[in-house]
């Protein structure tokens, strides 16, 4: 290496330079301490892991360009200042839109994209040649709030039996968070809708199995337990690839496990400082993916069962046109006429939801929180823990943070009414009130 000049690190990688700009500037600073430079080192030394999860791939930028602490956006276009080594393609979204995305190769494309601020990684999961047809299924374990991590651990295994009974293999990870991932990797002879009818069937058995643990319903409010996001398997969706780097305050890392590490493992033992060591010791425990890609058939047909059985299409998400057999997309706490419409074994019980903030700063939402807890202190202390709704809210090119709070173990007598919420600032409104008219005019 050398130090460029204006400030910035030149790396050789395999015969290609890389230039690392402002190497110094700190990424992660409240408890593990790194700067951008030794971001970009931590994936050059676990890069062939890294790049099995991204390889071929269009990959959506996910920047913090302000390091851990700061806030992200979502870059989906390649920038026009790229090398000429650097491979694009072009994908088309349910919008109608269409984006030329960045496609990473090789070490040297990592280093250049973390050098943008891509802490985390966000492939698509389909390959360049072919962006039709996905060849990896992927079974995203999100708990709920309260929800620990002994729980998560049993809805994986669980999850690892449904799949071997439809002659599928699953890959598990640790989210890098509080969940877990299971990414099964599949013949490229379905499209995006029928990975995602694959993946609602099942999510649906597992929450028929382990009823107590797991949930497939999309609202929040409905849900309890670990939550099994189907919905990471429609167009245009990406979750966090492995070995990615997570803005938490101890650089945690989306891991790559044996089965066997499961059910003994703590998420918090994996972070930028350790997984280089184990990565060197252990090599990738998902290395041999690509040699057994399954066939979608028996999830598909549990999906024709439940189909016949009365269970339409599941949610899909917002910014997706309705689709034939999909129920009213409207939160139950939102809806109008439910009963009038629906029998009466299937009504739905609506929660009663209030939102108190709403911001694209995480800090100055709960904050916000915290001062409608200080307003309704009797209200505050009948509050369970799921009952506080902090939401990640994904606009076109943002995040922001909703908070709502359910009031359902509150007396109706006391419970605080709709107020405006402190902050309210939600950069997305107009855009989803549009959504919303659309899909009522459609019901």
């Amino acid at each position: 290496m050398k130090r460029a000049e204006e400030q910035a690190e030149v790396i050789s990688i395999d015969g290609r330079e890389v230039r690392v700009t402002n190497p110094d500037k700190p990424y992660f600073t409240v408890q593990t301490k790194l700067s951008k430079l030794e971001l970009v080192r931590y994936y050059l030394s676990i890069a062939p892991g890294a790049l099995a999860g991204i390889r071929d791939r269009p990959i959506v930028l996910k920047r913090f360009v302000d390091g851990a602490e700061g806030q992200a956006f979502y870059q989906k276009r390649a920038p026009t200042n790229r090398p000429d080594w650097l491979r694009t393609t072009t994908l088309s979204f349910p919008s109608g839109r269409e984006a030329e995305e960045v496609v990473v190769d090789d070490a040297a494309g990592l280093a250049w994209v973390v050098n943008l601020g891509c802490i985390e990684l966000h492939p698509h999961a389909v390959r360049a040649a072919d962006l039709d047809h996905p060849d990896e299924l992927r079974v995203d374990l999100d708990p709920g709030p309260g929800v620990s991590w002994e729980d998560v651990r049993l809805v994986a295994l669980e999850v690892k039996a449904l799949l071997q009974e439809m002659d599928l293999r699953g890959w598990p990870k640790t989210s890098g968070s509080r969940g877990m991932h299971v990414n099964v990797r599949i013949q490229q002879r379905w499209n995006f809708s029928e990975v995602r009818r694959a993946a609602v069937a099942l999510s649906r058995e597992i929450e028929r199995r382990l009823p107590k643990l797991a949930s497939s319903k999309w609202w929040k409010e409905e849900r309890h337990g670990v939550f099994l996001d189907y919905n990471q398997n429609a167009k245009d969706r990406t979750t966090c690839s492995a070995y990615s780097v997570r803005p938490l305050p101890d650089a945690r890392v989306s891991t790559p496990l044996q089965w066997d590490e499961v059910a003994d493992c703590d998420p918090a033992d994996f972070t930028v400082l350790t997984v280089p060591q184990r990565f060197a010791k252990l090599g990738d425990p998902h290395a041999e993916m690509d040699a057994h890609a399954g066939s979608l058939e028996k999830l598909l047909e549990l999906a024709d069962r439940d189909e016949a059985a009365g269970l339409g299409d599941a949610p899909w998400p917002p910014h997706f046109q309705k689709m034939p057999g999909e129920g009213s997309r409207v939160a139950p706490s939102r809806a109008r006429g439910a009963a009038k419409k629906a029998p009466a074994k299937t009504k739905r019980t609506r929660m009663p939801l209030i939102v108190v903030a709403n911001s694209p700063d995480k800090k100055a939402a709960l904050e916000g929180l915290e001062r409608w807890k200080a307003k309704y202190p009797k209200v505050a202390k009948l509050l369970a823990v799921d009952d506080v709704l902090v939401d990640s809210m994904r606009g076109r090119s943002s995040t922001w943070t909703r908070i709502r709070v359910n009031l359902r173990n509150v007396p109706e007598k006391i419970r605080p009414p709709q107020e405006t919420p402190d902050p309210d600032d939600d950069p997305t409104r107009e855009w989803r009130e549009a959504h919303r008219k659309r899909d009522s005019e459609a019901d």
